[in-house]
């Protein structure tokens, strides 16, 4: 069985999460990715531990070949011109107008090659009024509502993963697929564009939504409250979280896990929208009764009663679950130079053409005279 993207070529001229993680996810698919870095620095996610080869760099660059040119150069925009021409897919994140001034717009690249879908990301835009800022992904996060949603305003927190480039770059990854789907059919390939601010929102449009419809502005505490969410301490200070959602087997399933049948009576909390209407005071009845437990007997008698909840884990925990382990999530790989390391697993699986992990993280200018030789060009430029 062959991979979904086998005989796709990505030409990645992007660096630190979103263009990368765009690039990733194709890889994953088959494509074979490679990826255009500036000598001797490279992608700068490498100098974010040991030598070139970072944790960081390898979680997002796993599956691709690494090229090595100086885009400043006349020789280095002429490899890459040949490369262009040999491709299915460009991905690149500059700030507006930095690929025009290197050799590799949008006008430019299709005009080679017709067939080319070029995936430009961006901050906000490549046109507009926030164009030409900087753009990373707490900005993002901020400008787009999604951090509103997530933190308290009252007492702002940024986030621990970055959330909007990792977005940002799924949605490049949508558009790419799509692009590539309308090639098959028009012969023709076409631009796409997502930025951080476009995919953000994106995002956020349940929310939204609900924002358009009822004028509330929603923040953290809002969807906590409609959908049931809940999370607590158990008495031994381990975290755990309770999603209740709509339908009332659940509430009565908690109701029965903790043993009080009163709370079910309780007209403060005998139907949902009465629920949603004092969650605090619930929250408060519930935290009490959690405090008298164990969070491993709390598990286990809220599974008795099937009610969706789970352990809230640190990614140590994560890794060690039996469910994870079953799905195998983390995969361990070996690079002849780098020696082995440990990734996560893809997030998709797909019956009949596999995802892969196969080739490991490439060091800088790892695949140089590989390329080089493909394109027809002398190796030992």
């Amino acid at each position: 069985m062959t991979a979904a993207l086998e005989g796709v070529r990505v030409l990645e001229i992007a660096s630190y999460v979103t263009g990368p993680y765009a690039g990733v996810l194709l890889a994953d698919l088959g494509a074979d990715v490679v990826k255009v870095e500036e000598p001797d620095v490279g992608d700068p996610f490498r100098g974010w531990g040991q030598a070139g080869y970072s944790s960081t760099f390898a979680s997002l660059n796993r599956n691709k070949r690494s090229v090595t040119l100086d885009l400043r150069s006349d020789e280095g925009q002429s490899t890459l011109r040949k490369l262009i021409d040999s491709s299915d897919v460009l991905i690149e994140n500059f700030r507006v107008g930095v690929a025009e001034r290197r050799g590799f717009g949008y006008e430019e690249s299709v005009a080679r090659n017709p067939r080319l879908i070029y995936c430009s990301i961006s901050g906000f835009g490549r046109t507009g009024p926030y164009k030409d800022r900087p753009g990373y992904d707490t900005v993002g996060q901020a400008m787009g509502g999604l951090l509103s949603l997530l933190t308290d305003l009252e007492n702002p927190y940024p986030m621990g993963i970055s959330l909007s480039d990792h977005l940002t770059g799924l949605f490049a990854c949508y558009g790419i697929l799509g692009a590539l789907h309308a090639r098959d059919r028009t012969g023709k390939g076409q631009l796409v564009e997502t930025s951080l601010l476009q995919s953000t929102v994106g995002f956020v449009a349940e929310n939204a939504a609900r924002y358009f419809s009822e004028g509330d502005v929603p923040n953290r505490e809002a969807r906590t409250r409609l959908a049931q969410v809940f999370a607590f301490r158990a008495g031994d200070g381990l975290p755990f979280v309770v999603h209740l959602s709509s339908p009332p087997q659940f509430w009565k399933g908690l109701v029965a896990a903790v043993e009080r049948p009163d709370l079910a009576e309780d007209e403060r909390f005998r139907t949902r929208p009465d629920r949603t209407k004092h969650y605090d005071e619930l929250v408060a009845e519930l935290s009490a009764i959690f405090l008298t437990a164990t969070r491993a007997d709390w598990m286990e008698r809220l599974l008795v009663h099937d009610v969706p909840s789970s352990p809230l884990n640190t990614l140590e925990e994560v890794f060690e679950d039996p469910q994870v382990k079953h799905l195998g999530l983390r995969v361990t790989m070996e690079h002849e130079i780098k020696g082995s390391l440990d990734l996560v697993a893809p997030g998709v699986t797909l019956d009949g053409t596999p995802l892969t992990i196969h080739r490991a993280p490439p060091v800088l200018g790892e695949h140089n005279e590989e390329v080089l030789a493909e394109l027809g060009a002398n190796t030992s430029a």
